[in-house]
């Protein structure tokens, strides 16, 4: 991709660039890059999307506005502030696609995400990038990292199975798509909406006999299966002594039943 200014990014992107984007080049779009200071990225998208692309950059450090003079929309304020985002949906309107690369913090991508979901076009998306610092020290508490959110809205995104309830299922986007450092969020909105119910091609009813479980193996535990065995917890004293103390304060049932097993 073409640019006269530094644009930092990794050779693993590529692909996954053509993969989300190349449907939406020479396209009437609206795409916004969080993260732009030295201004590549900016001619990189412009080279790639054409002409009828409108290209909007947000960052936090106001010498970004310095882009505006090349014809690019600047817009300078905290993608973790949500006051921001919703003065920024108000001026710019509905998007086609958001690319975060700002400054990878967990509440970052969150917010972000959470704030623009309701502001996408149908058909679009937002790729949170560099996704890798869920695994990293120093962006936030890992124990509900950007990809613990994801993972966390995989499980809402099947809660709109007929069989569950209704109220945890995840509407906003259909999909979310995982490749390495990226994650994508994309919005089909009919489909999010598609009431889950069984149908047949032809009648109403199933002659054959339902083999599932006729598998002796269907229900063997993973472990098994991989020939894998529970890993040995092994503690100090000191530390059995003071679990011990905590489920006698709060669980007097416990206590009686262990003091069983032990006898």
């Amino acid at each position: 991709m073409n640019s006269p200014y530094v644009s930092y990014k990794h050779t693993t992107y590529f692909d996954s660039y053509d993969y989300f984007f190349d449907a939406y080049r020479d396209k009437d779009i609206t795409f916004v890059e969080i993260g732009i200071l030295d201004g590549g990225s900016l001619f990189m998208w412009r080279d790639y999307f054409g002409s009828n692309a409108r290209i909007i950059g947000v960052d936090l450090n106001p010498e970004a506005k310095k882009w505006e003079k090349e014809g690019f929309e600047i817009y300078i304020g905290s993608q973790s502030d949500k006051n921001f985002w919703e003065e920024f949906v108000n001026d710019v309107g509905e998007i086609d696609i958001v690319l975060d690369d700002g400054g990878h913090t967990y509440s970052q991508q969150i917010i972000t995400t959470e704030s623009l979901l309701p502001h996408m076009k149908d058909g679009g998306l937002i790729v949170v990038e560099d996704t890798h610092t869920s695994y990293m020290k120093g962006f936030g508490d890992v124990s509900f990292s950007f990809i613990e959110y994801v993972k966390e809205h995989i499980d809402k995104v099947n809660m709109r199975f007929g069989n569950f309830e209704k109220d945890k299922a995840e509407r906003r986007f259909w999909s979310v798509e995982v490749v390495e450092s990226m994650v994508a969020f994309k919005i089909n909105r009919a489909a999010s909406v598609l009431k889950s119910e069984p149908i047949y091609n032809i009648g109403s009813t199933i002659s054959a006999k339902d083999f599932r479980f006729v598998d002796a193996n269907a229900l063997m535990p993973v472990e098994q299966i991989f020939n894998n065995k529970n890993p040995k917890i092994e503690i100090a004293l000191e530390q059995l002594e003071n679990v011990l103390a905590n489920i006698k304060i709060n669980n007097p049932d416990i206590t009686k039943r262990l003091k069983n097993i032990l006898d």
